[in-house]
This record gives C-alpha cells, structure tokens and sequence, in this order.
C-alpha cells in the first residue's frame, strides 16, 4: 500500500477550501509536481494513467453558451482536473451535448492537449458509425483520439472493423467496448476474450459489483485495460449513506469522505485502471482527486470495507 505525501493532501484541501469561495487556482500552482496520483500502466502499452478520471454523461449536457454559471463551474472542474495531473476523459455522442461542451472547454482549459480523450461510436452500420467518428474528431477539435469505444456494444463486430482499422491508420491509439448494465457482462466477457481490446468499460462499485466475479478477471487474463463507469451507481451510493458516519476503518486509508471511501475501495482493484465518476462541480473534483492519493486498501481491507458497506 502506497503512502501518501501530507504535503499533498494539504495543497489539495487548501484548493478545496478555497473552492467554497473563488477558486484560487494560482495559489497551488503545479500540484502534480509536489505528490503523484496513483497510476495504473495500459496493459498492451505501458502507458501510465491516473487512476481518477473523469465522466461527463449529464453531467457536461448543457447549453454552453447560455449557462454561463454552469459553464464555469465546468471550465474550473477541469482546471482542476489537470492541475492535480489527472489526464481520463471519458464522453460519448450519445450524452447530448457533452461532446461539443467537451470540444469548447478543452480549447481554454487543455491548450497542451494534456487530455486522454476517450469517446465512443453509438450507432449501427459501417458508414454511419464512421460519421459519428467523424463527427466526433471535429466536435472535440482533435486530429487523433486516444480510445474510442464501441457503446453499449451497438453494432460491435462492425464497429469494431473500423476501429481497428482507424488504429492501424493512426487516428486512434486504443479500440475498446462499453456497458454499464450487468446483464451484459458476459457479452463483454467474450468480446474481451477475442484478444483484440485494448479497453473495456464497465459498471462497478460497493453496490455492482458483478463485474469482479466476470469482467475483472477477464480483463486482467487477457492484458485489459478497466474503465470504471457507475463508480457511485449514479447517485445511489449516496442515497444508500445518507446522514451515515464514515466507519471506522476509512481512517487506514486517509478516506475523509464517503466518495473517497467508494473510489478508493474501487482503484485498489488490480485489474482496474482508471475510475470515471461524473462531475461539473469543482468540489466534487476535488474530493475525487483525493481517492487518488496515498494508502490505498489492500485485499483483506477492501474485504472489510464491503462488509463495513453491507451493514448500513
């Protein structure tokens, strides 16, 4: 279990206080340099990613140019996001808006381009899926996309097809599928099995956890990269804890808050890579980007902290 750098935690939570008020981005410059976020390597690359990312279903679906109050709330989400080194955005076309949300805000916020954009094709057949793709590389403002994912598994063997040629190509660098139900877990199970993906997403948290029975093992035997969609089951996990004390034991982890607890219990998963919750609320980013930081649970713990969960 990693440790973490007090120096760290008290840079983020001094941000996190000063959220309450007007974000001071500048007082905390380059917090990155000063402690890491855990990182977890693609496991067909190498590349390391922060085990947090971050999810925009709902969440980025608005009117960009007439919310003004949201669209700041948004823009300072991700400025926190890459302040804290964070890098997975995950998006689709079938969230409204969120990519073109997306698209605007990275042209202010990522001018470095720092993001590892992940998008999906939503649609059926090969010549529609390859203009949603398109429509997706204009809309986002990228020349190369790092992982598009085939949604909901719509359409996957010819989704699929173009993927991997879009990969061969070099527009894309990773081709993976998606779910976020557990009724389809097996067919994720076989598409992982094929031994062409470099991603799967999937639901899983302390209140769905069918994945670690089906999915976790299968991506890990065959060299998968995990994105962790549902990280809260929606708002459900919330709903569950409300008005509940921490218990005990989130104190061996630093967990200070229930998102935290959940997040934390979900990264120390092996086979996981990265954890997308959804978020425009600066707050939230960085009660999230803390799960990233220091001890995390070992086996016997997140044993413990299931059970802990389980008797709310």
């Amino acid at each position: 279990m990693a440790r973490f750098d007090p120096a760290r935690r008290r840079a983020i939570r001094s941000l996190a206080a000063a959220s309450a008020g007007v974000l001071a981005w500048r007082a905390i410059p380059a917090m990155a340099e000063r402690a890491r976020i855990l990182t977890r390597a693609i496991p067909r690359s190498g590349e390391a990613l922060p085990v947090i990312g971050l999810g925009t279903s709902q969440t980025f679906d608005f009117d960009v140019h007439g919310d003004a109050d949201t669209r700041k709330a948004a823009a300072d989400t991700l400025r926190a996001f890459f302040d804290a080194g964070l890098t997975v955005i995950d998006t689709s076309p079938m969230y409204g808006r969120a990519e073109a949300v997306l698209g605007e805000l990275l042209a202010e916020t990522d001018p470095q381009h720092r993001a590892f954009i992940a998008t999906k094709v939503w649609t059926t057949g090969a010549d529609a899926g390859r203009k949603q793709i398109d429509d997706s590389f204009r809309i986002l403002r990228r020349d190369r996309i790092d992982l598009i994912q085939v949604h909901n598994l719509v359409d996957v063997d010819t989704q699929l097809a173009t993927l991997q040629q879009m990969k061969r190509d070099g527009r894309i660098r990773y081709v993976g599928v998606t779910s976020s139900r557990d009724s389809a877990h097996p067919d994720l199970v076989k598409q992982i099995e094929r031994g062409t993906l470099d991603f799967v997403q999937v639901n899983y948290s302390l209140t769905e956890r069918a994945a670690e029975n089906t999915v976790l093992p299968a991506a890990a035997a065959n060299r998968v990269a995990v994105l962790v969609n549902r990280p809260y089951s929606k708002a459900g996990l919330f709903d569950r804890v409300k008005g509940r004390p921490l218990p005990a034991i989130a104190a061996e982890i630093g967990a200070t808050t229930w998102a935290q607890f959940a997040l934390k219990w979900i990264v120390a998963h092996p086979a996981v890579t990265c954890a997308i919750p959804g978020t425009n609320d600066p707050k939230h980013m960085l009660d999230n980007i803390e799960a990233g930081i220091g001890i995390m649970p070992d086996a016997a713990l997140r044993a413990k902290m299931v059970k802990e969960f389980e008797s709310i």
